[in-house]
């Protein structure tokens, strides 16, 4: 079978945890490998960190050009009108990626899935629809591309779910990250959201609360 290029961060033991995380449009698997070093995973927890690189792909929004993407986006609207059968096809690809760790060793329960912006989205339509129980689900600076569509499965209702933006983010504004909070909420799901004062990025505040959550839930 073949998989995604990733860049791989590995526990010193075996090991029996794993993040897989996504960056966004034009960046690859590299973008969030240097946060590792800032998260301490709990006593017991060997995590390997998984960051994939997205496939070349046209980028209408973009004029065309072939950059790093999970999906083309069409329009910058509110709405944010994407390709969804990429995006799927995107999500299968991280699938694999969760069935190799697996194969690893590591149990379902104990894979988290974590994404940035577009790979956010990706995210969202894998672990929603996953049908067995996943660890958990960081969502960054992003949205909810599939609502209206997705399959949601009945093994992650449950599915601990942490929702960042930043209040000033230009590129994906914090109504699209509000509106995902709360179309989960209405669904059930135990959904939290946090707001930092910030743009499209990552920042110390936010790195220590994602410290805090992937501890309680690795």
């Amino acid at each position: 079978m073949s998989y995604l290029p990733c860049v791989e961060i590995n526990p010193e033991q075996t090991a029996n945890r794993s993040v897989i995380w996504l960056h966004g449009l034009g960046a690859d698997g590299n973008d969030f490998a240097p946060i590792v070093p800032h998260l301490q995973a709990p006593a017991g927890c060997h995590v390997r960190f998984v960051f994939p690189h997205a496939p070349q792909m046209p980028v209408t929004i973009n004029g065309g050009m072939r950059m790093p993407a999970w999906y083309d986006i069409l329009s910058m609207s509110i709405e944010r009108k994407v390709d969804t059968e990429q995006l799927r096809a995107s999500a299968a690809e991280i699938r694999k990626l969760i069935e190799r760790e697996q194969e690893r060793g590591v149990k379902p329960e104990h894979i988290i899935l974590a994404g940035f912006s577009q790979g956010g989205a990706v995210a969202y339509e894998t672990a929603l629809s996953h049908s067995q129980r996943l660890g958990g689900l960081l969502a960054l600076s992003t949205y909810l591309a599939t609502y209206e569509s997705i399959s949601l499965s009945d093994a992650n209702r449950d599915l601990p779910i942490l929702i960042q933006h930043g209040s000033q983010d230009p590129v994906v504004p914090e109504s699209l990250g509000k509106l995902a909070y709360n179309w989960l909420a209405d669904q059930g799901y135990p959904a939290e959201f946090q707001s930092f004062a910030m743009q499209h990025q990552v920042c110390g505040e936010q790195i220590a609360a994602i410290n805090t959550w992937l501890s309680k839930h690795l």
